[in-house]
């Protein structure tokens, strides 16, 4: 169970889920839930964080009001430009977050049931955080560099150049591969991922 969480049946077992950009690790959670997972979306919960009036005159505060749209909330496209760049600047948003984004994780969690099949950490970089020592199994989600390519440039509109520079943030895939406990291969079939899902959980004995 992760440190500190306030879910009563203990015997409910963690995963993370890692994987290149664009691997398909938010279809892998979708179909963990699916089959009865209780799923903590970081990315989700990071955008609820912003939010928060708190955060928001925080950020105000440090870049001034550039960083928001023309509604008065924050944009996230302009906060990722400025903190992608600066290295230390990244680290101390991630810091101002990251209160928010475990409380959240942790209300989530509290939901879970004596019939909840796992709890599922999905956070892009589980392992460079240090999540994964919350998880008791880490999946590797493989997939295709030509594929995971074809997915960002469509729904990001990244080039090759922009995958490379946003991977080059996080470990390497060789890394991410060696430190998970069990690898699913995505060619993009969701049916065959759906059974190697299937096949993992039943791996759990739940």
């Amino acid at each position: 169970m992760v440190e500190g969480d306030p879910v009563s049946n203990a015997s409910i077992p963690v995963i993370g889920i890692v994987g290149g950009i664009g691997s398909g690790k938010s279809r892998v959670a979708s179909l963990l839930e699916e089959s009865g997972c209780i799923v903590s979306d970081a990315d989700a919960l990071a955008r609820a964080a912003l939010r928060d009036e708190s955060v928001r005159d925080t950020i105000v505060s440090w870049w001034g009001e550039e960083m928001l749209d023309d509604d008065g909330s924050v944009s996230r496209s302009r906060v990722a430009d400025r903190v992608f760049a600066d290295a230390a600047e990244l680290e101390r948003l991630e810091a101002l977050l990251h209160p928010l984004v475990e409380s959240g994780r942790r209300a989530e969690f509290d939901a879970a049931t004596e019939d909840t099949t796992a709890l599922v950490i999905d956070a892009p970089l589980l392992l460079e955080v240090g999540l994964d020592r919350a998880c008791d199994v880490v999946l590797f989600v493989d997939t295709p560099r030509a594929l995971r390519l074809e997915r960002v440039a469509s729904s990001r509109g990244w080039d090759e150049a922009e995958l490379d520079r946003r991977e080059g943030r996080q470990l390497s895939l060789d890394e991410k591969r060696s430190r998970a406990h069990h690898v699913l291969v995505n060619h993009g079939r969701v049916e065959e991922l759906r059974e190697q899902v299937e096949a993992f959980l039943a791996t759990l004995g739940r």
